[in-house]
């Protein structure tokens, strides 16, 4: 077995597993919560909004996947045993696509975040005109990685879920690639800032009107939609220098928004790549609590993006209107 095995001692397997259930629900009701909001409030269904979407898709089926692998193991029975083979299979196959579809969405949404901002209208009317495209390359990329996975390599039991069991093997077909698309949403972030924050220099001297009725909160409220709907109404687009001029206070308040998309998942990826390196390069196995830790980082993506797209794409506020106007509507009635 690699380092990557389960734990021996009957005690670990059971807190290892109960941590992973814990940590797994939690992340499938927030990438419900993300799934639900989609459904019920139509600001949130604008083009953005679909791909978060199918990032919040492949977070709940990540989650249920990691669920029902701890909860197997919970009920008494071994994934790792000869018999369990099959649904080890499965079970490995269905994580490395969620897992590795997860980057992939991440990396479409800042894609098409910078396009649709920094005012690429011929760029950001082919995504929009080819959306089963952009849907489809997440979904075709992952399978592939992940059948030629259990083809040449097969997926075996790590402790809470079955997986690649070797950190060569990890390092090099997912954690590489993991962080090159971080870098690349690195980029695309920090040269989307730098346009705004030029803009912004650009004509503040003679838009002050604009400038202030922006700052107000309906305003930051509302941008991060309306600057998608300026981009899907093809054709009826302001000129680029008017619309990011007169925007750009609240376009670079979004633009610090989205710097967290690639922070948050920076730092959920610190720890488990750190622990990849650690028994790649030693042999050794981390202790039983970072172990912890590290499949914790792994199982918590779901919940780590309800809050952070949650707050940026207005969420929380759309929910909070809901509750308040529940509560006037149950005061008028008494």
């Amino acid at each position: 077995m690699g380092v990557l095995s389960a734990p021996t001692s009957p005690q670990k397997t059971h807190v290892l597993n109960s941590v992973i259930l814990t940590v797994s629900i939690l992340s499938a009701l927030g990438a419900g919560w993300i799934i639900l909001s989609f459904l019920l409030f139509k600001p949130l269904r604008s083009f953005r909004h679909q791909l978060i979407l199918g990032l919040a898709t492949s977070d709940f089926w990540m989650a249920i996947n990691f669920v029902s692998s701890s909860a197997v193991n919970l009920s008494g029975h071994n994934i790792g045993s000869p018999e369990m083979k099959t649904f080890c299979s499965f079970n490995g196959f269905n994580i490395q696509v969620f897992v590795v579809q997860t980057d992939y969405w991440v990396l479409v949404i800042a894609v098409c975040t910078y396009l649709i901002l920094a005012n690429h209208r011929h760029q950001s009317n082919w995504i929009q005109d080819h959306k089963a495209v952009v849907w489809g390359l997440p979904w075709f990329l992952s399978i592939l990685w992940a059948a030629i996975g259990l083809g040449m390599v097969g997926y075996g039991d790590i402790g809470a879920w079955c997986w690649f069991t070797s950190d060569r093997t990890r390092l090099l077909v997912n954690f590489i690639p993991r962080w090159l698309i971080i870098i690349t949403i690195l980029a695309l972030y920090i040269r989307l800032y730098f346009i705004i924050h030029k803009a912004h220099n650009r004509f503040m001297s003679f838009d002050e009107d604009a400038i202030g009725s922006l700052q107000t909160g309906s305003s930051a409220m509302n941008m991060s939609s309306s600057a998608e709907e300026d981009c899907e109404r093809r054709g009826q687009v302001a000129p680029r220098h008017a619309r990011i001029g007169r925007a750009s206070p609240v376009l670079k308040r979004i633009s610090y928004q989205m710097m967290t998309y690639p922070l948050v998942y920076m730092l959920i990826w610190t720890i488990p790549t750190t622990i990849r390196i650690y028994q790649a390069t030693t042999g050794k196995s981390a202790p039983f609590a970072i172990g912890t830790v590290d499949k914790s980082c792994i199982v918590i993506q779901g919940f780590a993006d309800a809050l952070v797209y949650g707050f940026n794409e207005n969420t929380w506020l759309q929910w909070r209107g809901v509750f308040r106007r529940g509560n006037s509507g149950s005061d008028e009635n008494k």
